[in-house]
């Protein structure tokens, strides 16, 4: 997620005729854990902050969260959970296998558009340090850095802000 194409700035989803974006049931928790723990994005010195997470049902419900899906075979190709009070973008991921094909761009706007919904007029983004280029590359503005916190996480973070309103 963190390639940058031209003339895809501010966060503008491509089309995707074959992709929706619904809203998470309790029933995807075993799919959305899966994808956190399979992500190659948290390989090596990052491993240990998806080492054992868990998206439960409670999380789902609790939660904004929403999964893009392959229209033909439902497979999950993505997913996003949006925090509303304080308003964070807690996680998205996007499957290896469907990495570039846009789905994170995709799911971007749908967040944008379910933030505005719920009357919000940013999101704070406390991004993967791989990923913060994909997020500034939506428009998100980088507004700190936040500390490590070990065990779980062992590395500085880009905080980042995006404006929805």
């Amino acid at each position: 997620m963190g390639s940058r194409r031209p003339g895809r700035r501010g966060g503008r989803a491509p089309r995707h005729p074959a992709v929706a974006v619904r809203r998470a049931a309790a029933s995807d928790a075993g799919r959305l854990t899966r994808l956190v723990r399979a992500s190659r994005a948290y390989e090596g010195p990052y491993a240990p902050m998806v080492e054992g997470y868990r998206v439960g049902p409670d999380y789902i419900e609790t939660h904004r969260v929403f999964v893009a899906e392959d229209d033909g075979t439902g497979l999950v190709l993505g997913f996003y959970a949006l925090v509303l009070d304080p308003p964070e973008l807690d996680l998205m991921f996007v499957a290896d296998a469907a990495q570039g094909r846009g789905i994170g761009r995709l799911l971007a706007a749908h967040l944008r558009q379910e933030a505005r919904g719920q009357g919000l007029t940013g999101v704070r983004i406390v991004s993967h340090p791989p990923a913060e280029g994909f997020y500034r590359s939506i428009g998100a503005e980088p507004v700190g850095t936040v500390p490590a916190d070990p065990p779980a996480v062992l590395w500085d973070r880009p905080e980042l802000l995006l404006r929805v309103g």
